[in-house]
């Protein structure tokens, strides 16, 4: 797309990524079931080995689909280049691997995704690297803990459990005084909320999974990298054989493209269920960092743009039962351990078995839910009549 750095974020959605005119006009780039590359010459061959990440020599590698998807989102991000991997954890798991080695030393934020952390201590540990989780909230503070060999600071903001959204920049400036890179799952806001390149972030990791796919109907992470980043972590994804399929990257690309009017109800929603559970007996607090009066809000106002429809609430300490009577009998919230599609979502979570630099506190259950595409009004009554059921098991 030619003059995509003026364009606005709504409109590199919806052209970025895509040329019709080399594929006789048609308006979503074809999707490239490819293993075997053929090239017509000798010197063509040899080419590809000299310079094998930029050249389509594998269908491994990447294909035309893969290209699509990655500029597209690149682009929307503000990054220079991504690389996609067949799943959310799959990039997590690249883009550390990518920058760790025996001996080194990983500050990873306590309020890190659940898959993240068994990766770290059953996977990076095993090979020599010590993890070390750090208070999510430690803003420049992250300084003094930084080492010598400390190659990585891993963020997560906001937490996708508890929410806590962290200084990004301060973070990232101490980290980049000590030469430290900096990895940000940056799934919760998108690559349309929150512009990590703008914040000292090298690489942004998502679980496009989620927001990006947007229909529950696909597995699909992603990597975008800084201009010095990229070409590790395109080494290090080739290395493993880190690739998506294509099925689900035509998913992506498909889904990017109505991301933005999805993410815009999604926040709407989420704002109004969130406003509304704050109003409930049985809610002690929610955990929403765009509602005014959020312990992260004031971060959030700084550095996002806007919100996605995942959030939280503690509930008042209830027998398992009472709240088992709420949720098996919920007829438009499903209970399942993803989020980001179309179909709103609840879950109950349990940090504190899972927090070790940070003790997390709460009076009875925490609850997740994701917002839908449904109407606000329909979930609300849903959720009326659960707490009904809850009330009436007391």
């Amino acid at each position: 797309m030619k003059n995509a750095r003026d364009a606005k974020p709504d409109t590199l959605l919806s052209h970025a990524g895509r040329t019709p005119q080399a594929n006789f006009g048609i308006i979503n780039p074809p999707v490239y079931h490819a293993s075997t590359v053929l090239f017509p010459t000798l010197e063509a061959l040899e080419a590809s080995d000299r310079n094998p990440f930029e050249i389509i020599n594998y269908g491994r590698v990447g294909t035309p689909t893969s290209h699509a998807f990655e500029e597209a989102v690149a682009a929307v991000e503000g990054g220079y280049r991504a690389v996609t991997a067949a799943s959310g954890l799959a990039a997590i798991a690249t883009a550390l691997s990518a920058f760790t080695k025996a001996g080194d030393h990983v500050l990873m934020t306590d309020s890190a995704y659940g898959p993240t952390r068994r990766f770290c201590n059953d996977v990076l540990t095993r090979y020599g690297v010590e993890v070390e989780y750090y208070d999510p909230l430690v803003g420049a503070g992250i300084s003094a803990l930084i080492r010598p060999n400390t190659s990585v600071v891993y963020l997560e903001s906001p937490g996708s459990l508890t929410f806590e959204v962290q200084d990004v920049p301060a973070i990232a400036e101490a980290a980049k005084a000590a030469g430290t890179t900096v990895l940000l799952d940056n799934t919760w806001a998108t690559p349309l909320y929150f512009k990590p390149f703008e914040h000292g972030v090298d690489v942004s990791i998502h679980a496009a999974t989620k927001y990006i796919v947007g229909h529950a109907d696909a597995m699909l992470g992603l990597m975008v990298c800084s201009e010095d980043a990229w070409p590790t972590v395109k080494k290090t994804a080739v290395r493993f054989g880190t690739c998506a399929g294509p099925d689900d990257l035509y998913l992506g690309l498909r889904g990017l493209r109505t991301m933005g009017v999805r993410l815009k109800r999604h926040q709407e929603t989420s704002l109004a269920l969130a406003d509304w559970l704050a109003a409930r007996p049985e809610v002690t607090r929610v955990l929403h960092p765009a509602r005014p009066g959020d312990a992260g809000h004031a971060l959030w106002k700084r550095d996002f743009t806007g919100a996605c429809g995942l959030f939280a609430a503690e509930f008042k300490a209830v027998p398992k039962p009472a709240l088992a009577a709420m949720l098996d009998g919920l007829e438009l919230f499903g209970m399942g351990y993803s989020w980001g599609g179309f179909e709103s979502l609840i879950l109950p979570v349990h940090p504190t078995s899972i927090r070790t630099a940070t003790t997390w506190k709460a009076e009875g259950p925490l609850i997740r839910f994701h917002a839908g595409l449904e109407d606000a009004d329909d979930l609300i009554r849903d959720l009326d009549c659960g707490f009904t059921r809850l009330n009436a098991a007391l």
